[in-house]
């Protein structure tokens, strides 16, 4: 693999960008179009993004390729990423996008665990730090919502979704570890993100679009560019860069959601509201990036000791 590390750097922040805006971004959206139609419509938009990026790569035969186990694969990756979808636009209307961002980190630490049992992988020290670190930062993060937890009310139900759509999108993340052994990461994409378009293409209401505020439809469109982007600048930053690097700064996602959330609300007031969070809050926000962090990169100070 050719280093390529400042293009890598770039596809990065890049990546980084679009999936802390995203949340913020779609939160105005949904009070005025289904779930179901604004899923559709991100998947349909990154299917002909990802089919052109084949076109031009000419790497559109790899239909061909497939065999029983990588059908199987697909499928279950479809419903994997249909479902984190589905159920992270549930979870948006319920809590505040920062707080879903926070919890993010969880999809890592689910899908270290299933590296444990499915690929034998070990769980290494540093790992074990961090996700402790990760578990007070949420602690803190929470600190002033505890009482919610007890309830059924909206906040729980919120975090529920949000918890469920870190789970299932292990299915996801496990059956596209397999699949890359024998495609390309856009060959895999292109297959989810068309088999997903056809799973809500039943449930979806397109007409809905006609009738959205030209704002309304200027998010939208947005959150289905920024799709394409932040999953196309991952999977080109993985073939110019080291992992260990990346995994650096895809913990920065929750911090640039929050920092986002203040610019949006300070430009766009009437679209977009300021988070409501106290001090021990993002101090516990920190300490889930933090913890995030020092589990994707904590070998490199416990090797220096």
């Amino acid at each position: 693999m050719k280093q390529q590390p400042v293009i890598g750097f770039i596809l990065v922040l890049i990546a980084v960008l679009m999936w802390g805006t995203l949340p913020i971004i779609l939160q105005p959206v949904l009070p005025y179009i289904d779930n179901q139609t604004v899923v559709w419509c991100r998947f349909f938009v990154a299917a002909i993004g990802a089919y052109l990026i084949l076109f031009m790569g000419k790497k559109r035969a790899f239909l061909a390729q497939l065999k029983r186990q990588h059908i199987i694969l697909i499928l279950l990756g479809i419903i994997g990423l249909s479902a984190n979808f589905l159920l992270y636009n549930l979870t948006l209307k319920y809590i505040p996008a920062t707080v879903s961002q926070v919890l993010s980190p969880l999809s890592s630490f689910f899908m270290l665990i299933c590296g444990i049992f499915i690929f034998k992988e070990k769980l290494l020290i540093h790992q074990k730090i961090g996700l402790t670190i990760l578990l007070i930062g949420l602690a803190l993060f929470f600190n002033d919502r505890f009482a919610d937890f007890l309830h059924v009310n909206s906040f729980s139900l919120g975090i529920f979704f949000c918890v469920s759509s870190s789970i299932v999108w292990v299915v996801y993340a496990v059956a596209q570890k397999f699949l890359l052994r024998n495609f390309t990461s856009q060959q895999i994409l292109f297959a989810m993100y068309l088999g997903c378009t056809l799973v809500f293409l039943p449930v979806a209401k397109p007409a809905q679009l006609l009738h959205l505020a030209p704002i309304t439809l200027l998010f939208l469109f947005y959150a289905c560019i920024g799709t394409i982007l932040a999953y196309g600048c991952y999977a080109e930053a993985l073939n110019r860069w080291d992992i260990s690097k990346i995994s650096m700064i895809m913990p920065l996602i929750p911090i640039v959601t929050i920092l986002f959330s203040f610019i949006f609300a300070w430009l766009l007031p009437h679209n977009f509201s300021y988070p409501n969070l106290n001090l021990l809050s993002y101090i516990g926000a920190g300490v889930v990036v933090f913890g995030s962090f020092f589990s994707s990169a904590g070998y490199r100070f416990i090797k220096k000791r």
